[in-house]
């Protein structure tokens, strides 16, 4: 999603092997990863030494990669893999044909120890041209700060003034939940023969979106 500076290129391919030695995901995981990415190439690392910002709360790097996809198709449990494989944060470029999109997860250092991580829902953007614009890494003035701006911009709902990132966070993941409830409501009340429980689905349905646009307001 960004321009990244020229001294923050890694550009180191990375074997699937080194994955599976780290990560040791299931035969299920090896085969995903085997029928649906290319390749994987660590491409930027943002640290102290590259980018000249201080490590803050926990974030001591910030990495990027780029993984070559060979359908357009990714399960989410590759990206899960990865994260688990390096514990600071990590922000994917999805490439298939002429296109990319980005996505990254929430990653926050684990309580019980600096080599974990506690690893959220990722948050994206669609695909687009390979060529698309990218605007330079937001001003910050650490790694922390620069992380959290780096990641709002992944995310499709604004924050609200004064909000602070993992509060955004929970908001967020709130509102997707609310987005499926109202999904299943309108499902069972399209099925639904009975008079009686179309009026109760109905009323459920409305509190339901009521939540959801309060949730949604900026």
């Amino acid at each position: 999603m960004f321009a990244y500076p020229k001294q923050t290129e890694f550009n180191r391919v990375v074997p699937k092997a080194k994955v599976y030695e780290y990560a040791k995901p299931s035969r299920a995981i090896r085969s995903r990863f085997v029928s649906q990415v290319s390749e994987i190439v660590w491409k930027c690392k943002l640290s102290p030494e590259t980018i000249n910002l201080p490590a803050r709360q926990g974030i001591q790097e910030i990495q990027v990669f780029v993984i070559a996809l060979k359908t357009g198709e990714l399960n989410g449990d590759v990206l899960r893999t990865m994260d688990k494989t390096i514990p600071s944060p990590i922000f994917y470029e999805l490439t298939f044909e002429d296109r990319v999109k980005f996505t990254a997860a929430y990653k926050r250092p684990s309580a019980i120890g600096a080599s974990k991580s506690v690893i959220d829902a990722y948050y994206g953007t669609g695909w687009q041209p390979l060529t698309v614009a990218r605007p330079p890494l937001p001003v910050a003035l650490d790694l922390s700060g620069l992380y959290e701006q780096m990641l709002r911009c992944h995310m499709a709902i604004p924050s609200r003034p004064g909000e602070s990132l993992i509060a955004h966070v929970e908001r967020v993941n709130q509102i997707r939940g609310k987005e499926i409830e109202c999904r299943r409501l309108e499902v069972r009340l399209n099925q639904e023969i009975q008079f009686n429980r179309q009026v109760e689905l109905n009323a459920a349905l409305r509190l339901k979106r009521t939540e959801l646009a309060e949730l949604q307001q900026p």
